[in-house]
């Protein structure tokens, strides 16, 4: 039986919504749908102290932030980039179009259908994640949608040169310069001077998570993502005490409630691995919060066989997943419940965080049981379709309706039922 060296806070418990979260948000949403520009106004000036004369940047505004990086930031960009749009070229095109005939007459297919507008949240007050807005707008315009806009706060009282470069480069086709909910709430609300878009991808704080999970219906949103969560799986083989204990911190460093978890089938390897956490922390510039996270969410766990660190593992659905073991596919042969993985220790979350190309928007809080993260397919609408001749119809039209008439439906057997007596005497039946 798996045997806990370290326990944390209860993340079901600790990841739930306040109430005054909930409130404060229901009030932002409504005070933007009512007033819409001016609400948005003054909830950037209270929040980020931020009031500029457009929070639309012009394309002057764009081309000078782009000037302001070195070549070296640029060709980083550019290159990461690259990396995430072509992983995503490569899953669009496994998402075929398809058209059949199930029986003699009976034509059915699917269409994939780009969304036509998305909305993208870049986080950037604490940290300016660059990366998001390649996981974001990218994806969304290899997907093939026809208008992007994305939103990132001011960092250090202006935009954040790297981010507004990034959403460029990636093909937005409008960038805002505000943050939080009001920037969430104005793309799928709109504004005055802000259309309304469809659907609304990004990762943020409590409060923009809350305002999406508010939204959600009126828009469709990619995840509920709460903080960061880490997942190391390690044997004395695949592993070594230093590596493992990186990268926990790796991860722990995104925030104060960031659950980081070791999980190996070694008592020795587990206590080693907690003491060279400890020794890092002496020396890491972040280690104010890897190790605030580390002492409230860390988990250290010693499983008896590969079997029930599956069967942990699972349990945990953790957003990424590393995997350093003698034998780490079989992990990936096994396991089920993942946002992503990243196997052996040549990897690492930070390589997918930042530049392999696969997205690093990934489910949280025990999501990982029912659904993937953020990939070229959630910009997608896959809609079928049917077309019949009439000898088709008349076939189908007679099961029809019976079925109909099983079910009481009287109007729906009568759609069935003209076309069965119209193509009854057209085809002499």
């Amino acid at each position: 039986m798996a045997r806990y060296l370290k326990n944390g806070i209860d993340v079901e418990v600790a990841v739930q919504n306040s109430q005054q979260v909930r409130e404060t948000v229901e009030g932002i949403l409504a005070d933007i749908g009512e007033r819409g520009d001016s609400a948005v106004r003054n909830l950037s000036e209270k929040f980020d102290n931020w009031s500029p004369e457009s929070f639309r940047l012009s394309d002057s505004e764009i081309e000078a932030c782009i000037s302001r990086l070195d070549e070296q930031t640029l060709n980083d960009i550019k290159f990461a980039q690259e990396q995430v749009k072509n992983f995503a070229r490569i899953q669009r095109d496994s998402m075929q179009d398809v058209e059949v005939e199930t029986r003699p007459g009976v034509i059915l297919g699917h269409k994939n259908i780009p969304m036509n507008s998305v909305g993208c949240y870049i986080p950037g007050g604490k940290y300016p994640l660059v990366a998001s807005a390649h996981m974001s707008v990218a994806t969304a315009k290899v997907a093939g949608v026809k208008r992007v806009i994305a939103c990132a706060p001011p960092f250090n009282g202006k935009p954040n040169d790297a981010i507004v470069a990034t959403m460029s480069l990636a093909g937005a086709d409008e960038i805002y310069c505000f943050g939080g909910v009001q920037a969430v709430g104005a793309m799928a609300l709109g504004t005055e001077t802000i259309d309304a878009v469809d659907f609304i991808v990004g990762p943020g704080n409590a409060f923009v998570a809350e305002a999406k999970r508010q939204l959600f219906g009126r828009v469709g949103i990619d995840l509920l993502a709460g903080p960061t969560e880490t997942l190391i799986i390690a044997d004395d083989i695949g592993c070594d005490p230093e590596l493992a204990a990186a990268d926990l911190l790796g991860q722990a460093e995104h925030g104060i409630n960031s659950p980081a978890v070791l999980l190996t089938n070694s008592e020795s390897f587990a206590k080693a691995t907690m003491r060279e956490v400890e020794r890092q922390l002496t020396v890491l510039p972040t280690a104010k919060i890897a190790g605030k996270a580390w002492e409230d969410y860390g988990q250290v766990i010693v499983a008896d066989s590969y079997e029930e660190m599956v069967e942990v593992a699972d349990y945990i659905a953790s957003e990424h997943v590393q995997v350093m073991t003698k034998d780490p596919d079989y992990f990936l042969k096994n396991m089920t419940n993942y946002g992503a993985l990243f196997l052996g220790r040549e990897t690492n979350v930070s390589y997918g965080d930042k530049v392999v190309g696969t997205n690093h928007t990934l489910p949280t809080n025990k999501a990982a049981r029912y659904t993937g993260g953020l990939w070229v397919g959630k910009f997608i609408k896959t809609c079928t379709y049917q077309k019949l001749t009439e000898q088709a119809s008349l076939e189908i039209g007679e099961y029809c309706s019976r079925l109909c008439a099983l079910e009481g439906f009287a109007g729906h057997k009568e759609q069935a039922d003209i076309r069965v007596r119209r193509y009854k005497e057209k085809l002499g039946k």
